[in-house]
């Protein structure tokens, strides 16, 4: 698993990588209340933003920490935004295919991100 500055989780399938938010955002947010999600077969680069999440503290952007194409959605946590509060790190939020699954090297492993959050 591997972190972005953008308090987002990373997990690779071979060239399929799930997209996430750590449990540190999902506490900062509070409770969450309304999740939209990017279309499947949607291509995106690096940085751009692809999914809102909002809480009864603010709205936050999900960018994409990879080049690729959505190719699957998670519907669960549209219909029950409260589930990304109950368990951020299985409740993901899509998944990238990309090309170059060697760039997620760049992004801090668990004990890197725990001290960034620190």
């Amino acid at each position: 698993m591997k972190f972005t500055e953008d308090h987002e989780w990373l997990t690779a399938e071979g060239d399929i990588v799930t997209v996430g938010i750590t449990e540190h955002a999902a506490t900062q947010l509070g409770d969450v209340v309304f999740v939209e999600l990017p279309e499947v077969e949607t291509q995106v680069a690096k940085g751009d933003e692809v999914s809102v999440i909002e809480s009864v503290k603010a709205a936050s952007d999900i960018v994409a920490p990879l080049d690729g194409e959505i190719v699957e959605v998670n519907e669960a946590i549209v219909d029950t935004p409260s589930l990304v509060n109950d368990d951020p790190l299985t409740n993901w939020f899509f998944k990238i295919k990309v090309e170059d699954v060697s760039a997620m090297a760049a992004y801090m492993d668990e004990d890197a991100y725990k001290e960034f959050i620190e």
